[in-house]
């Protein structure tokens, strides 16, 4: 992989990274969020994860290669497609040199964190944007970080790994957050935290929305004494408010889907809350915000969140993933879009992996489910008024492969990992509810569910209003990327053909 060094001048320059980087073995990790799923009650699961303070090593122990079986360190190993990020646009803040990772002994990581991420995830390298954004993560002086990605591209280790390697076990008292807009976001976040420091002695808890008959009150709680903290911003501001959650040895936050979550329909106002709350405790810690999209009023508003943070963009023409294929598909009406899932899509699809079906409603997800069922197919549907018993139980039920088929709203659409995924259909386009437009930001996180880690992925966008092909032409115009059209609704050979234009078949 070719090193890749920010331009140092002030003020802040463009620096045109070079992030060749050969990708990854397996994959590297990548998450989960939702649609109105701003309902908090209050909840904690803790459970160990691991590892710690900042002194340095660059070898791994012959222990660690051995647990590495045939992946040696010096071979050339067989790597997975990344995404291509050699579009990222970086401005730095400061004089600080970066110099891109192009192995994980270069960021100088404890033997602990190095096991983790060989042995335990099983990664060989780090992906593009790990190698451009870790060194800025992980160097002091700790700039803040707005950080901008591909679906699938590698996020969350980032963020993951910095926490881990911002905090010391020995110290039992919060030193990292985490926020999430989501529950399922969280504990996603959260199991990729506990994998990555399994041999570390640090300890996380999620602080998410609680209905469980187990509650237990805010009062009643102990004060939180593991080091990592991941949650939603709901139930995390009233665990501030009642004193539980210490921030005066906070090091490192981190916003995840952080266009979301500094969004004015989002949690803007939670957000703002806490930062001023540990702002005004620690003096100030490293805070990272990041997300596969930030639209221009989310970049406007960020300033003033944080001051003269590094940057790292992708151009939003680029963010569409070239080995994500998109299709649109006319359908002269409802029942049609039903025929073309139930006689096209599946009929095919179904040897190809898993399917997310995104449609706009709750009402939606019961009547397309209800459709499907009753001609013989196997799905299940979760929307943010389920009980949150039921949809944990449905997500577990699909990431371990019982169902091919799920029915969601946009309960989904952010961050949810499963890369048995290959197809996603929008039977509704996505819209924003207010002005009617398009909603380009869930567009493509909906469709970053499919293909993750670079795979190879499918996309039908079923169309039957005049209105619906407005708003894909719309959708089209501006990530200035044709959608092809399935010339025939009603032919078999002509959605095989997609598929194996895909290289799904």
């Amino acid at each position: 992989m070719a090193e890749a060094t920010p331009n140092k001048e002030v003020p802040k320059p463009k620096a045109s990274f070079d992030t060749t980087v050969s990708t990854e073995k397996i994959s590297w990790a990548d998450q989960a969020e939702e649609e109105d799923g701003q309902d908090e009650a209050t909840s904690s699961s803790s459970a160990p994860v691991a590892t710690s303070s900042q002194e340095t090593k660059t070898e791994p122990t012959e222990e660690v290669k051995e647990q590495l079986g045939e992946l040696s360190l010096s071979e050339e190993p067989s790597l997975l497609d990344d995404p291509d990020d050699s579009n990222i646009q970086a401005v730095t803040a400061g004089d600080t040199v970066y110099t891109s990772a192009v192995t994980f002994e270069d960021l100088n990581l404890l033997e602990e964190l190095l096991r983790g991420l060989y042995v335990e995830m099983g990664f060989s390298r780090p992906s593009k944007i790990q190698a451009v954004t870790l060194p800025m993560i992980l160097t002091p002086p700790y700039k803040d970080l707005v950080a901008q990605a591909h679906n699938g591209s590698g996020k969350t280790t980032c963020f993951v790994l910095g926490m881990l390697s911002r905090v010391d076990p020995k110290k039992k008292i919060p030193q990292a957050l985490c926020i999430c807009p989501t529950r399922e976001l969280a504990l996603q976040n959260q199991a990729v935290l506990l994998r990555m420091g399994k041999f570390t002695g640090i300890t996380c808890m999620c602080a998410i929305p609680d209905r469980s008959t187990s509650y237990l009150p805010i009062s009643k709680r102990p004060p939180i004494t593991d080091q990592v903290v991941i949650g939603t911003p709901g139930t995390i501001n009233k665990w501030l408010v009642s004193k539980k959650l210490a921030t005066r040895d906070l090091n490192i936050i981190v916003f995840d889907e952080a266009d979301h979550m500094l969004a004015q329909d989002g949690f803007k106002d939670d957000s703002e809350r806490i930062l001023r709350e540990i702002k005004r405790s620690t003096g100030g810690c490293q805070v990272l915000l990041f997300s596969a999209t930030f639209n221009e009023m989310v970049k406007a508003f960020i300033p003033k969140v944080i001051k003269d943070a590094n940057e790292i963009y992708v151009k939003k023409e680029e963010l569409t993933l070239e080995k994500l294929k998109q299709y649109k598909v006319w359908c002269p009406d409802e029942l049609a879009k039903i025929e073309v899932i139930r006689d096209r899509i599946f009929e095919f699809g179904q040897k190809v992996g898993q399917t997310i079906i995104f449609v706009r409603t709750k009402e939606s997800t019961k009547m397309l489910q209800s459709a499907l069922t009753k001609e013989g197919y196997e799905c299940t549907a979760i929307q943010g008024a389920l009980d949150q018993e039921v949809r944990e139980k449905i997500i577990q039920e699909f990431k371990d492969g019982f169902t091919k088929v799920l029915i969601s709203t946009n309960l989904l659409a952010r961050g949810f990992d499963q890369a048995q995924v290959n197809l996603v259909i929008n039977y509704d386009i996505p819209v924003n509810h207010e002005t009617r437009e398009p909603d380009y930001e869930v567009y493509l996180h909906r469709i970053g569910r499919a293909g993750r880690f670079g795979r190879k992925g499918a996309v039908f966008n079923l169309l039957c209003t005049d209105w619906d092909k407005k708003i894909m032409e719309k959708i089209e115009n501006y990530f200035q990327h044709h959608v092809p059209e399935i010339p025939n609704w009603k032919s078999e050979e002509d959605f095989e053909n997609a598929l194996k234009e895909a290289g799904l078949l």
